[in-house]
């Protein structure tokens, strides 16, 4: 199959969709399970999941981690650190300094 074919999928909800690549996650239940609110609603999904998938579900925990190590997290990148770097702000809070 190329790339540009794309296959009939079901997850296991019972949503149909179509992928090409080998990325099992069903649009359908993604969108169901965006949060409405708070930092987590500004981020595309990949890096939701990231973050989600390292065990950081808050602005506190969030202010543990530097951006280099923010950035190894798979599906994050360097379009969601502005995002990040602003909710941190608003609770008066930031990332830890990198120390290289």
């Amino acid at each position: 199959m190329t790339t540009s074919e794309k296959s009939l999928r079901i997850c296991d909800r019972g949503h149909k969709y179509y992928k090409s690549s080998d990325c099992p996650t069903c649009p359908t239940c993604e969108l169901e399970r965006k949060p409405e609110s708070g930092f987590l609603s500004l981020l595309s999904a990949p890096a939701r999941r990231a973050l989600e998938s390292n065990g950081i579900t808050s602005l506190q925990e969030l202010s543990t981690y530097s951006e280099k190590e923010i950035l190894k997290f798979h599906g994050m990148g360097r379009a969601s650190l502005p995002k990040l770097r602003s909710a941190l702000e608003e609770e008066g809070l930031s990332l830890k300094n990198s120390k290289d």
